[in-house]
């Protein structure tokens, strides 16, 4: 008979969990992408002043939505979790987590909320790195299991 799988000691705090290599990528190809279309726009003869501020403009608006994507991430800390997606963040107290899910074919974590709502964690997600995403959801359950109301109950 083979021994359930024992469950990961908790990390210490403060962690912060975040999709690196995503995050490398979307800043590298934002960089690459700016340095590009500004030297274009430096190197066309026929372009007025105002045509070079706006390849600028424009570079600095995809390379920014770029850097928007890449903000997402997970600090966990003794007090609790603060939550940073795209456009918002949440701070939350241990005890308001249920559980942490991550289920097959999820984009990214889901957290289940005592309110009866659910959160998406996009700071852990399996797009690039599967094996960091489902290691840092286990360690986000353990440590939700440990310091919240945690997931025994289910």
């Amino acid at each position: 008979m083979a021994e359930p799988a024992a469950q990961p000691a908790p990390p210490t705090l403060p962690v912060t969990f975040r999709p690196n290599r995503t995050r490398v990528v979307l800043l590298s190809v934002g960089l690459a992408m700016f340095a590009t279309i500004t030297t274009v726009a430096l190197l066309l003869e026929k372009l007025s002043a105002g045509e070079r501020v706006s390849f600028v403009f424009t570079a600095a608006l995809l390379s920014s939505v770029l850097v928007l994507l890449s903000r997402p991430k997970v600090v966990a800390d003794e007090g609790g979790v603060t939550v940073i997606n795209l456009t918002t963040t949440r701070r939350l107290e241990w005890a308001q987590i249920l559980r942490v899910n991550l289920r097959p074919g999820d984009p990214w974590v889901f957290l289940d909320l005592s309110d009866g709502t659910s959160l998406p964690v996009l700071g852990i997600q399996p797009g690039v790195a599967k094996a960091q995403a489902i290691g840092d959801a286990r360690a986000l359950r353990a440590l939700a299991e440990t310091r919240g109301t945690g997931a025994n109950d289910y």
